[in-house]
């Protein structure tokens, strides 16, 4: 479930929500059929809201599976952190709040 803090991301939007965003983007790469997606996203949304310096976005890779490509995704979920417009941090698979939040920091 997309909250309002969080944006859905697409090959088409992507581009100017993310690479040319002026904050720090967290995108969680997922799918609805993804048991480990599941666990994370309460958490991702739960940043989004506790950091407002922080964009939120979410790609499903089954409706975007060129964005999936372009960014080696092999396994979901996979969250990336950009900072103007490069990758900053980088974490494959379900974990903790904490190990989430340290991400973006």
């Amino acid at each position: 479930m997309v909250e309002e803090s969080t944006v859905k991301l697409t090959e088409e939007n992507f581009k100017n929500e993310v690479m040319k965003s002026d904050k720090k983007v967290l995108v969680d790469f997922w799918a609805p059929w993804c048991g480990p997606c599941k666990q994370v996203s309460p958490i991702v949304e739960e940043l989004g809201e506790e950091h407002e310096e922080v964009k939120i976005g979410k790609v499903n890779v089954d409706e975007n599976q060129n964005l999936a490509a372009e960014y080696g995704i092999m396994s979901i979920p996979t969250l990336i952190v950009f900072e103007d417009g490069e990758i900053l941090n980088k974490q494959v698979g379900a974990a903790s709040k904490e190990r989430l939040e340290s991400l973006i920091k």
